[in-house]
């Protein structure tokens, strides 16, 4: 097994160079680089149309808009999530003067667990943001009605969620916003980037005021934005990007169908099998490490593989209510928290990407197993 050249974990969707020279050279003649450009307008309204989503606004990242989404809806006080994510997810909560309360998760998706959050919620809670983790779809029938009965709202953090649909509509339109991050590792790139998804063109205008200092128009502030808009030449890097991602996602696919086909036979590995209800992005390959049964422990896992120059990542790992900043959070008690901290433990996320090659698997499932 040739380990010499490493294979990483992912690899970013590059558009074509010489396509994105011909538009870059489209934004120097223009002399239009930010501000609500020709290519950020056409970029919002194709991807709002990929994502069969009614509304769509650009962000520079994929943390600002998790922080103008709270902005927007006025959430104060207590805020129900999940601590097996990013920290993106708890500090867009904190960053708006909330308070993170964590539940546990389902362990057979990863996601917030429905049937916890009842219990967490007190008088001060005015909003549910749960994650949509490696795109695996939350039980989003079961939130709103939690929701619904408590007056909530729910923001969904869909960072991993691009272009997932169940039944043929798209999840980001579940809730009252939904999120996404366009960053390098993500199925969609545009270099850095994210978007918000909401349901009508006025929460949209106030969305677009916030990220823009709160100006409504030359002379009128609405309230207190921030700079978050993205450019012309992410936008239009975007724009190239969308035309190749079908293939990307067809090309992962591919890979997780054998990383399924030639270690689901492995005793002491596990990892989520696709539901026949959800077109999948395949933006990550998570697998669960038992070490009594794989002989094993998933860091041993971790470090023989880079050992051969195969980088896998430990994601998420560790869980966020482990960090000092969230240590006192309610909830954050290690007994509360028990599904969460058994996938933390026992995750590794093996390469996913679109430019893998049959022979980069092949080394992939042979350190596993060899």
């Amino acid at each position: 097994m040739n380990n010499s050249t490493h294979i990483t974990v992912t690899s970013p969707l590059l558009p074509d160079i010489n396509e994105f020279h011909c538009l870059l050279e489209e934004i120097w003649k223009s002399k239009w680089i930010t501000n609500n450009g020709s290519f950020h307008k056409r970029l919002e309204k194709e991807l709002a149309a990929y994502l069969k989503v009614p509304y769509l606004s650009l962000f520079t990242n994929g943390t600002l808009p998790l922080l103008t989404a709270l902005q927007a809806l006025r959430i104060t006080g207590e805020v129900i999530t999940t601590p097996y994510s990013f920290v993106a997810t708890t500090h867009s909560i904190w960053w708006n003067g909330c308070k993170p309360v964590f539940v546990d998760i389902d362990p057979k998706t990863g996601n917030i667990d429905p049937e916890k959050i009842e219990a967490a919620i007190t008088p001060k809670t005015t909003a549910i943001l749960p994650v949509h983790v490696y795109g695996q779809p939350c039980n989003i029938a079961r939130i709103q009605e939690i929701a619904d009965k408590y007056g909530l709202k729910v923001i969904y953090d869909a960072a991993h969620a691009f272009g997932v649909e169940v039944d043929g509509k798209s999840i980001l339109e579940a809730g009252d916003l939904s999120t996404l991050s366009f960053h390098a590792t993500k199925v969609f790139n545009t270099i850095e980037g994210g978007a918000m998804i909401m349901h009508d063109e006025a929460t949209k205008k106030r969305i677009d005021d916030l990220k823009n200092f709160g100006f409504h128009d030359e002379v009128t502030v609405v309230g207190p934005g921030i700079n978050s808009k993205m450019d012309e030449v992410r936008a239009a890097y975007g724009l190239l990007n969308l035309k190749q991602v079908d293939n990307a996602i067809a090309n992962r696919k591919k890979v997780a169908f054998r990383y399924r086909s030639e270690l689901g036979g492995v005793e002491g590995l596990s990892f989520f099998d696709d539901i026949p209800s959800v077109k999948h992005n395949y933006s990550y390959f998570p697998v669960f490490v038992d070490s009594d049964k794989f002989g094993m422990s998933r860091d041993e896992l971790y470090q023989k593989m880079k050992g051969n120059n195969i980088l896998g990542r430990r994601y998420f790992y560790p869980l966020i209510s482990d960090f000092s900043t969230y240590r006192g959070c309610s909830g954050a008690e290690a007994s509360n928290l028990p599904y969460a901290r058994k996938m933390a433990d026992s995750v590794i996320c093996l390469p996913m990407h679109h430019q893998l090659s049959e022979s980069d698997v092949t080394r992939i499932i042979e350190c596993i197993v060899g």
